[in-house]
């Protein structure tokens, strides 16, 4: 794929979470439609509570913070614990963030990275209307994070690496922030069978989190090149269920679904 193609992906991306975050556009990862007012944030709690996010956890982040995106639950995984440092890839209005600082607590730290401008302003607005000390929202891309080397216990993501068009770059710089024996526990989507080249050459699909899946067989082969041990790709075939909703009628759901992926930066 060409550097003018990579960019033209990232353009694209940008500019329909930029309206997302605006709320002129339902999310692209989601059925949501579009809404204004405590309607968006009713509407989010919902899908994300499909996503396998409880109760508790959807009430405790700022308005706002929660745009129903996504296609897991990234916290399930994660195990977070108290004084951990844990980064969010493409972190959006900060939903995760949120929740990740919590589980870390004071002594803990949590970085948000997100390349769309209009979503980290979001995000540290909702900060800003929040308790918390412990969160950074940075603009960044996560083919080049903006994070020194080894300073990270654990990365998190919820259906934003296959936004990507240069996924292999994501997972070395992934490696390189973790520290040694830290670990990626991330959720996303993963293609399940061949797409067709319309879908594949689809600019909107790709920003709605579907032409630029990868299999399992290519997550793993790059994770491994990239330095990790104990890959884990788990799909979950409940996910179907809402998936076919992002774009009705299309039978999307034939050929991505939904994954939890786990990893480990071992000890040198």
């Amino acid at each position: 794929m060409s550097e003018i193609k990579h960019d033209q992906i990232r353009s694209s991306v940008r500019e329909s979470y930029s309206r997302i975050s605006q709320g002129s556009i339902g999310s692209c990862c989601s059925s949501s439609s579009t809404c204004c007012g405590s309607s968006v944030d009713e509407e989010a709690v919902q899908i994300s509570a499909v996503l396998g996010y409880s109760k508790d956890e959807l009430h405790a982040v700022p308005q706002g913070a929660n745009l129903g995106l996504g296609c897991g639950n990234p916290q399930a995984i994660a195990a977070l614990k108290p004084g951990e440092v844990v980064l969010d890839l493409g972190s959006g209005a900060g939903f995760d963030c949120f929740l990740a600082a919590r589980s870390v607590g004071e002594q803990g730290k949590v970085i948000g990275v997100d390349m769309t401008p209009a979503m980290v302003t979001k995000a540290r607005q909702n900060l800003q209307r929040s308790t918390f000390l412990n969160i950074e929202f940075c603009l960044g891309e996560i083919e080049n994070l903006p994070v020194v080397d080894g300073i990270i216990d654990v990365i998190i993501s919820n259906c934003v690496i296959n936004l990507s068009p240069e996924k292999d770059r994501v997972f070395f710089e992934v490696f390189r922030v973790l520290k040694p024996g830290g670990r990626l526990a991330i959720s996303d989507v993963v293609r399940s069978a061949e797409l067709p080249n319309e879908v594949k050459e689809n600019m909107r699909l790709y920003s709605s989190c579907i032409s630029g899946a990868s299999s399992i067989l290519e997550l793993e082969t790059m994770l491994k090149q990239a330095g990790f041990d104990k890959v884990q790709i788990v799909p979950r075939d409940s996910s179907q269920t809402f998936i076919k909703e992002w774009q009705p009628g299309s039978n999307i759901e034939d050929y991505v679904i939904s994954a939890s992926i786990e990893a480990v930066k071992t000890f040198d």
